[in-house]
């Protein structure tokens, strides 16, 4: 199927090649980009309010009359098969109700995988969930004990007894090498990649560098753990999910339990957090067959170890990369291979080698990854999947360069910035990677570094400075749809089944609303987070925002088109079309001629209608195919190392970013400071320690799996060009991970700098420089 996959891609995209850009979405820029009112202002955000008050409901807090609480049970092996299962002391114990174990649970049809073919499926595994003894990684889940009270349903939970008949698992990363395999393609790009002569430019090459570059597991850990509060009322099932596939989830627990998707209500109006984490797991497919059994409503709430156990995160990555250059810096060569960990089972590309054909021209590459399968918990999407490893490897290998050359590392990426994509030679549709350089650069203060390693001390620290490029690919779904609703008062409601996981998509979209149909921001509603609504595509890939605008552009286009029929001929409107006419003071008027102007209410009331209703649809995302469209970063780093613990201490994060328009500097800068967070913990915190011998996750607990506090958090200032992508709706592209993606490189090339010591396994923890 990938091969078959790269070849209608490779066609679609020569197609596109021929077609004028006119004719596809995006040809002609987006009239807001021009005319905006709210947006690109600093708006608050809408739910803020219901939050501190601590009125917005999550998932685990939806009251039910009735309700029980669900405790997991997980395996300690990694491989093999249940033996003997005895739960007669849970089952008598204090408030159980039920467990559930394979022999009693109802039969269920494996979870659809999520992918751009099916927008309606959501699982990130695609393993039977307790349907048999079968054991196929260290944590699975072999019952569910439902109780009266969560206390007395983990404790029941720690009654049940079960022996095991084991057998040799695969779980060493290093001895899976020998057996891996080599996809052909990554999410919608081929694999393997090779141009011009790599060997030949290596051997003629005046400087070359050849490293490999580690990072480990990761776990998601947001500030709300994974959750479902679900019933069911007859055949009908009712799920309050923790989610950001809400329709994914509907639709794949409808397959689960073979009902028609109309029979299965997904809510999730608030998530405390998502990235990538959020999708469909076993969880709310144990929590909702059990409920079933049970015949009252559950409440499966997971705990952090849960988490660790149920919920996958980033692979691991072992990369090479290696770069040959001219004495002037020109790139001549780039190799970028490696391994990381994909089950068979799991449907997740940890695809770090898409940075490496991107961001940089080379006259010749040789690009490839191969994926290692392990009987472990299926991986998944982690804020920048790929891209947040990819980078770290890319941009230390480029500092590397940098330093060999004796050439200052913003010079060496702008003699190699590409002017179109390296690979295809696609045109972008905008980017000024150097501008955000220069821009940063200034902010930051870069002229005051000293390239010589080593060189800056103050008492016990060394002190260095660092920095490096980031970058994310756009992304827009097909198939987002929004409702615009006009009511007699002139109030628009805008409806559509997306999600809000606290980066402001009900602000944003307010706003966006406001904009486009001429209204001021307290006329407009937005209702989001439940599958009652028009259909709303995964959140992920920073794809939401010009999804769901451009399903809003779309059903504005078909709301004038209904107004103007509803308006008449005893109108100013009489006799325009479409395209003579734009919203504007409530209603519409013709363009540049502001007399001929009639309101929302005026129109609804001569029609005697109460409100008038459209919805719209996001098309074929055709401008990802011709456009090389790509968010990029300049992250600055400057910081301390201690010579006499190793422990690093950063002083100082810079981030500029090339993201299109920005359409609300408040909660983009929030976006923005979230996502380097994130990579200051890639860097310095963050890893999953998995004990190979056993396929156990040992570090199941916040405790043990170090994300940043706010003492790890230095002053970090984030700034942006603001520069209009033409081909995106309301110029924008997603800004949720571009973030996090070349901070650890930022992080670890000033750690260089403060000490000398090139450190390519990450986390950098004190040991690595004491003892490097």
């Amino acid at each position: 199927m990938s091969k078959l996959q790269n070849a209608i891609v490779g066609g679609v995209r020569t197609a596109m090649s021929y077609v004028p850009s006119s004719w596809l979405p995006g040809g002609k820029p987006d009239p807001l980009i021009a005319r905006r009112v709210t947006l690109g202002t600093q708006q608050p955000r809408v739910d803020g309010p219901d939050k501190v008050r601590g009125a917005a409901r999550f998932a685990a807090e939806v009251p039910m009359e009735g309700l029980l609480y669900a405790a997991c049970v997980h395996s300690t092996i990694a491989r093999g098969r249940i033996a003997a299962l005895d739960v007669s002391v849970a089952e008598a114990a204090p408030g159980v109700v039920l467990v559930m174990t394979h022999r009693n649970a109802p039969k269920m049809a494996l979870p659809p995988p999520i992918g751009l073919t099916n927008l309606k499926a959501a699982g990130n595994s695609i393993l039977p969930v307790m349907q048999d003894p079968d054991i196929r990684w260290n944590g699975q889940a072999i019952a569910v004990v439902l109780a009266e009270t969560q206390e007395q349903a983990d404790h029941a939970a720690s009654l049940v007894k079960a022996r095991y008949e084991a057998v040799a698992a695969r779980t060493r990363f290093e001895t899976a090498k020998a057996d891996a395999r080599t996809p052909d393609s990554l999410m919608i790009e081929k694999n393997q990649l090779k141009k011009g002569d790599v060997q030949a430019a290596f051997q003629a090459a005046a400087r070359r560098v050849d490293a490999v570059y580690r990072t480990p597991w990761h776990n998601h850990n947001p500030i709300e753990p994974n959750a479902a509060t679900i019933v069911w009322s007859g055949d009908r099932l009712i799920v309050h999910d923790a989610t950001q596939m809400l329709n994914g989830t509907a639709g794949s627990l409808a397959k689960v339990f073979g009902i028609k998707e109309s029979q299965v209500h997904v809510s999730s109006p608030f998530v405390g957090g998502g990235f990538g984490g959020k999708g469909l797991w076993d969880h709310q497919i144990l929590g909702a067959a059990a409920a079933k059994l049970a015949g009252r409503p559950v409440r499966i709430a997971l705990s952090r170890a849960g988490m660790h156990r149920l919920i996958g995160g980033r692979s691991p990555t072992e990369q090479r990369v290696a770069l040959s250059a001219e004495a002037d810096g020109k790139l001549t060569g780039l190799i970028h291979h490696g391994f990381s960990v994909k089950p068979q089972h799991s449907v997740c590309d940890e695809a770090f080698t898409l940075s490496g054909r991107s961001l940089y021209a080379s006259d010749s590459v040789d690009i490839v990854q191969h994926t290692l399968d392990l009987d472990v918990l299926a991986n998944t999407f982690m804020r920048a999947p790929g891209e947040a490893p990819g980078t770290f490897a890319l941009e230390c290998a480029m500092d590397e360069l940098a330093h060999a050359l004796g050439m200052d590392p913003i010079e060496l990426r702008r003699r190699n910035v590409s002017d179109g994509d390296p690979i295809t030679g696609a045109p972008h549709s905008q980017s000024d990677m150097m501008l955000a350089y220069e821009l940063g650069a200034e902010r930051f203060g870069w002229h005051r570094r000293v390239a010589a390693p080593r060189s800056l001390k103050d008492g016990e620290w060394r002190l260095g400075m660092g920095c490096a490029t980031g970058s994310f690919p756009y992304a827009r779904m097909p198939g987002m749809s929004a409702r615009i609703t006009i009511d007699d008062n002139g109030h628009a409601t805008v409806s559509s089944a997306a999600h809000e996981m606290g980066m402001g998509t009900t602000t944003v979209q307010q706003q966006h609303a406001a904009d486009r149909l001429g209204l001021p921001l307290d006329r407009v509603t937005v209702r989001i987070g439940d599958t009652s609504l028009p259909f709303g595509s995964f959140a992920g890939g920073s794809s939401q925002t010009a999804s769901l605008g451009a399903a809003i552009n779309a059903a504005s286009a078909k709301l004038a088109s209904q107004l103007l029929r509803l308006a008449g001929n005893d109108t100013p409107l009489a006799g325009l079309k479409v395209g003579d006419i734009e919203f504007a003071d409530g209603g519409l008027r013709k363009i540049d001629d502001s007399s001929r102007h009639e309101s929302f209410v005026s129109i609804l009331k001569r029609a005697a209608r109460r409100e008038v209703s459209v919805t719209g649809e996001s098309g074929a995302p055709l401008e990802m195919l011709k456009f090389s469209m790509h968010s990029r970063s300049a992250i600055f780093c400057e910081l301390r190392v201690s010579d006499v613990t190793g422990e690093i201490r950063i002083d100082r994060l810079v981030g500029c970013f090339d993201c299109g328009r920005i359409l609300n500097p408040r909660t983009a800068a929030s976006q923005f400071r979230g996502g380097m967070i994130m990579g200051i913990g890639m860097a310095l915190t963050e890893e999953t320690l998995f004990d190979e011998r056993t396929g156990r996750v040992m570090s199941a607990s916040i405790a043990d799996y170090h994300v940043p506090v706010h003492l790890d958090v230095p002053d970090i200032d984030v700034l942006w060009t603001d520069i209009a992508d033409p081909r995106t709706p309301m110029g924008a592209r997603g800004i949720g991970e571009i973030g996090i993606t070349g901070v650890a490189a930022a992080i670890a090339n000033a750690a260089f700098n403060a000490t000398g010591k090139r450190v390519r396994d990450l986390p950098l923890t004190p040991d690595k420089f004491l003892f490097a």
